[in-house]
């Protein structure tokens, strides 16, 4: 079905997702997230600035829809049209660790037998510490009192 043969109140009860996946099916390519949602909105008859205040969680609800897959420089289309090859898939910066093998943790557990709160190096560890020495316990029934 296309896009002008639906009502407009049919259309404003659908999401911006379903509308994207309909103007994708009609144009048959790929296009870029900006062109896709002004479609969206032109569909809809909504005002020149949503485009610009709604465009971010356009695309956090393109990016969570399986319909749909990021390309190459910034196009978007059906995952239907797709090989996994072609697909960006973008990585979280956090996952950039690289994971530590078994044998390796291994290692660094032995070389820390050690106490590791003990500094050898700092002479203080011997003193006591009298960092609590003025603190006083006050009892919430004294607390009026004082």
């Amino acid at each position: 079905m296309k896009l002008s043969e639906i009502p407009k109140e049919e259309l404003e009860l659908m999401g911006y997702d379903d509308i994207a996946l309909l103007v994708l099916q009609e144009s048959g390519k790929k296009m870029k997230l900006l062109d896709i949602f002004k479609k969206v909105c032109k569909v809809l008859e909504l005002p020149e600035n949503t485009v610009e205040e709604h465009l971010v969680d356009f695309f956090e609800l393109m990016s969570t829809n399986k319909k749909f897959v990021m390309l190459k420089n910034g196009y978007w289309d059906l995952q239907q049209r797709h090989k996994s090859d072609n697909i960006v898939i973008e990585e979280d910066e956090d996952d950039d660790d690289e994971l530590i093998e078994e044998e390796d943790l291994e290692e660094e557990i032995s070389d820390e037998e050690e106490d590791i709160f003990y500094d050898k190096d700092e002479e203080t560890d011997d003193v006591a510490d009298d960092d609590l020495a003025g603190l006083v316990v006050i009892d919430s029934e004294d607390e009026g009192n004082i």
